[in-house]
């Protein structure tokens, strides 16, 4: 007598599996390049230890003269501008630079990723960094008695995005086209000279000389638009323009002058 044949048993469908979609490549390298900006001592010390030492340097300190204002009020705007340049401009501009010279933007531009994706990826880990940085020197600012306008927080956060694009466009324009080596220098060269035109000093305190080159420099534009915001209460309107005019001009440049490897 034949012994019975056992059915096979069924097989159980596992969770369908698939491409990543673009908005999951965007959202991954993103994080992947927030945690890199986060986890690196080198780019944390230009983002927030360096800012911070800046404010209360500046906040319990009578030099250099910050013009009319609460001194810790136009200390705070300042600084918040010097880290959307630190990590807008400096820390983007020698990270993209190396990244360029060991091949990893070719490798992540031939890949599914793509080069929108790499560039969505970094605009969007720029945005997380400067809001945490937003957030832990605002909180700083406050404990040293920081009490900003209440009407100038929208028109701030609107100039700090513009100053973000400006100098983000300006920090990949750099990297994509100079060696790292020279990228290291001149970002970090240039990080040293911007402090003095617009960032932590308004322009209206510069020598004559100067003024009227340092308000339609993109520095003096994001610090200038930050005092008016959060000290005054206004509309910076003509910053805006200013940071925009720059934002499209180094954007237009990276995008025809970026090489994608050395």
């Amino acid at each position: 007598m034949s012994s019975p044949i056992s059915p096979a048993p069924a097989t159980v469908p596992g969770p369908a599996t698939g491409p990543a979609t673009p908005v999951q490549r965007w959202l991954a390298q993103a994080r992947f390049e927030t945690m890199t900006i986060l986890g690196h001592g080198e780019q944390l010390l230009v983002a927030l230890v360096l800012p911070a030492m800046a404010l209360v340097g500046l906040a319990l300190s009578d030099v250099p003269d910050l013009g009319p204002g609460r001194r810790i009020d136009v200390a705070t705007a300042g600084v918040l501008a010097l880290a959307v340049v630190s990590t807008a401009f400096t820390g983007q501009a020698i990270a993209t630079g190396f990244d360029r010279r060991y091949g990893v933007l070719r490798f992540l531009g031939a890949s599914p990723l793509g080069r929108d994706g790499l560039i969505l990826g970094k605009l969007g880990a720029v945005g997380v960094v400067i809001t945490v940085q937003l957030v832990v020197l605002g909180g700083l600012a406050a404990v040293l008695g920081w009490r900003p306008e209440a009407t100038g927080l929208v028109p701030a956060l609107v100039t700090v995005a513009l100053g973000a694009a400006a100098f983000l466009a300006l920090g990949l324009l750099l990297a994509g086209t100079v060696r790292a080596e020279g990228v290291l220098a001149l970002a970090n060269l240039a990080w040293v000279l911007l402090l003095g035109l617009g960032v932590l000093l308004p322009t209206d305190r510069l020598p004559d000389a100067v003024q009227g080159l340092a308000r339609l420099l993109p520095s003096g534009a994001l610090g200038d638009g930050l005092r008016l915001a959060l000290v005054e209460g206004h509309w910076p309107l003509a910053q805006w323009l200013v940071l925009l005019v720059w934002a499209g001009l180094a954007g237009a440049a990276t995008v025809r002058w970026f090489r994608w490897s050395d």
